[in-house]
């Protein structure tokens, strides 16, 4: 696409609901301004909160008619489905407790899902929403939105090139400081409910931001994780979920690595690093400075390649919107993964198949990501045994 508002406006906006992200809602926001950037959708319903007076005083803020305003998500996706002019898709941007019984109810119906990550709270609610999603004929995407980088891409096709040879070397962190004390305690927000067992799940760091980093680490190396040894630990006081975690792991053919993630790092704001390094090289990347990609030939001087710049590649140059120099970031990589995902509704919605380059994170990465944490939680509480992850990450059998 190099997405250059490309041929991408040329088909209608894609009818867009939401469930969450009402007010004061972080990641609302965010999933809006994504996917307006290319102009591929138009946010026309939602339930924006769990109580319908909030949820129509959102609705009033963000334009949306009084109408298509919700109180309960159940009640939102079965009108939506009858009306004429129905959203074709829904972005789930609640805790993630409710990822599951939300996207269920909007597969079954045929609308397209774009959820935010993790997948769900537990493993089984992630294998059934897998089979939901199997069944249903409609797309899913999880916006694990690193992959939608331009030198993230690039270093993957650099990857897939054999730049780097065989790997042997995956060195992933995601490292914050937010949580250092006790906001849970204050009464904040997003921190209540990413502490809470009940509505996050089994992980803490590791499901929040360790998730992140496992799926950028799998996106660019093409390893399939088969072993993780992980030693998590819940530094401040009364805290119930981790807030760091260490895992090492042992991928299929024989690669190693190491993933960090921590909330409590003093100095660290969104510190997500990724290093992988090969027979034939090595390469470095830093999402707080994403536009740049180190490249380290072996025997040769380090190069510093730059989005849309000399030695860019097609995969990065296709989602690209601007010249290299203007830097792009945390926004457009998140948007990116909503024009991919309208790349392949408006294929879906002609019969056709999605567009040849066209990648999005999907119930696959996402149930991975549970199994990740999943296996992350158990490992350390058997004082960091090695466990096998296939064992974490299959989907839920058909009966017979």
């Amino acid at each position: 696409m190099a997405i250059q508002g490309s041929s991408t406006t040329a088909a209608r906006r894609i009818r867009l609901g939401m469930v969450g992200g009402g007010r004061d809602a972080f990641i609302g926001g965010v999933h809006r301004i994504a996917s307006r950037i290319d102009d591929r959708y138009e946010l026309v319903a939602g339930a924006f909160s769990s109580t319908p007076e909030k949820s129509k005083a959102s609705a009033a803020d963000l334009g949306v008619a009084p109408d298509r305003a919700y109180g309960d998500y159940v009640e939102m996706a079965k009108r939506e489905a009858r009306l004429k002019n129905g959203i074709e898709a829904v972005a789930i941007v609640t805790p993630n407790h409710m990822h599951y019984p939300v996207a269920r109810e909007f597969l079954k119906r045929g609308i397209h899902v774009i959820c935010d990550k993790p997948l769900t709270s537990t493993l089984a609610d992630a294998k059934k929403l897998a089979k939901a999603a199997e069944t249903s004929g409609a797309l899913f995407v999880l916006t694990h939105n690193y992959t939608g980088y331009p030198m993230i891409r690039q270093a993957r096709e650099m990857v897939q090139g054999g730049e780097l040879g065989r790997i042997r070397l995956v060195q992933v962190e995601y490292a914050q400081d937010w949580l250092s004390e006790n906001l849970e305690e204050t009464g904040q927000k997003q921190a209540g409910w990413r502490t809470d067992p009940a509505r996050s799940g089994l992980g803490g760091s590791t499901g929040d931001i360790g998730t992140h980093a496992f799926n950028l680490a799998s996106f660019v190396s093409g390893l399939e994780l088969d072993q993780l040894c992980a030693d998590l630990d819940s530094f401040v006081e009364g805290r119930q979920l981790d807030d760091n975690g260490h895992v090492l792991m042992r991928f299929a053919g024989g690669a190693k690595g190491m993933l960090w993630c921590s909330q409590v790092a003093p100095g660290n704001e969104n510190a997500l690093k990724l290093r992988i390094y090969g027979e034939k090289g090595g390469l470095e990347w830093a999402q707080e400075d994403p536009n740049y990609l180190w490249h380290s030939p072996l025997g040769q001087p380090k190069r510093l390649l730059t989005r849309n710049g000399a030695g860019a590649t097609a995969s990065g140059q296709r989602v690209s919107r601007i010249p290299g120099g203007h830097p792009e970031g945390y926004l457009e990589g998140f948007a990116t993964i909503y024009n991919e995902a309208a790349e392949a509704i408006i294929a879906h919605r002609d019969g056709k198949p999605a567009p040849e380059g066209v990648i999005y994170p999907g119930i696959d990465e996402g149930l991975a990501g549970v199994a990740f944490v999943t296996a992350c939680v158990e490992s350390s509480r058997r004082g960091g045994a090695w466990v096998k992850f296939e064992s974490y990450n299959k989907r839920q059998q058909t009966r017979g």
